[in-house]
């Protein structure tokens, strides 16, 4: 693929072809650890690097990737988005470290399975749970968590994984602990995070994706992997992801909130400098609780940095012009 690689029948030929128009020129980089050496030469050649990379694909992690692209941005490349970056923005941790903020909700961070066993009883009373690996994508490592014998509090719990196909389970707190033990070792994040189950779900999610600090556009989309379903009965199908312009009307208050307070929120909260904010990444939410009358409530969901495909057609004029503006400094 590297060597045939050709932006014409690339995924993102309309960014390159946007590119071209500006007089930026743009060239592919294919990635792959066999040959990681290969193309650190050629992104040293380069003066910014846009970085679409899973951080968990078929296996594989970016461990290699991440160290090779530190060098190249201590060579004074600008990479986006940067590794730090994702650390700080992209992981389930971020849902932590905002919780008290306006789109955050009751999240707990688990550090181990004793914990998630002596907590996690009294906190189902309330209500299902959603339990989320450190790092991951397409679901995977994300459960639903709830009880399934009405009163008792360490009766069966029934179990659903996001990941696409997953059936809903009953499962004794025992089996669960098994099923989640792989996501407590140092190689998987140690950790993860417990965030309350949103009701709303099945109203769809809400994607805003952004440059830098402004929003470029929206994705809804109808989302049912982890809504409760019948047991051994896998999930219905997610709907389309419907693309919209940062203009439409439905979404102008999320607009405002995240371009005149809660990026910056993020940004503080993250202590990330605003020159790392990454050039394209985006923003998932979930409707939230609220009360009749009152303004929409919206939960945050996660946070993707390291791989945001596809985007809307709208994100491709200002993706460029930021790249451009940060090719004209010094």
């Amino acid at each position: 693929m590297r060597e045939r690689s050709d932006p014409a029948e690339s995924r993102f030929a309309p960014l390159f072809e946007a590119f071209a128009r500006a007089g930026t020129p743009a060239m592919p980089a294919i990635y792959h650890d066999d040959f990681a050496d290969e193309v650190e030469a050629q992104l040293r050649g380069c003066r910014l690097v846009l970085v679409w990379c899973n951080p968990v694909e078929q296996g594989r992690r970016r461990d290699r990737l991440d160290a090779l692209l530190r060098r190249v941005a201590d060579a004074g490349v600008v990479v986006s988005a940067h590794p730090d970056t994702i650390l700080k923005l992209g992981t389930k941790d971020v849902l932590f470290e905002t919780r008290d903020l306006p789109f955050g909700s009751d999240v707990r961070r688990v550090e181990s399975l004793v914990q998630l066993e002596a907590e996690l009883p009294a906190r189902l009373q309330s209500g299902a749970r959603v339990l989320k690996q450190h790092r991951g994508h397409s679901g995977i490592g994300v459960w639903r968590v709830e009880r399934a014998d009405g009163a008792s509090p360490r009766g069966r719990l029934r179990v659903r994984h996001a990941q696409r196909g997953s059936e809903e389970e009953l499962l004794e707190m025992g089996q669960l602990l098994a099923r989640l033990a792989p996501y407590f070792e140092a190689a998987n994040g140690g950790h993860m995070i417990d965030q309350p189950w949103q009701p709303r779900l099945a109203e769809g999610m809400v994607r805003a994706y952004l440059v830098q600090d402004r929003v470029a556009g929206f994705g809804h989309q109808a989302v049912n992997a982890l809504y409760p379903g019948v047991a051994g009965a896998p999930a219905p199908q997610p709907g389309p992801r419907l693309y919209h312009g940062p203009e439409l009307a439905q979404f102008q208050d999320l607009k405002r909130h995240l371009e005149t307070e809660w990026v910056e929120m993020l940004r503080a909260r993250a202590g990330l400098a605003r020159d790392r904010l990454p050039f394209l990444w985006d923003c998932d939410f979930m409707f939230g609780e609220r009360a009749a009358g009152a303004a929409e409530r919206y939960v945050l969901c996660e946070i993707n940095v390291s791989s945001v495909a596809p985007f809307p057609p709208s994100a491709i004029a200002p993706l460029v012009s930021a790249v451009h503006a940060r090719l004209q400094q010094p």
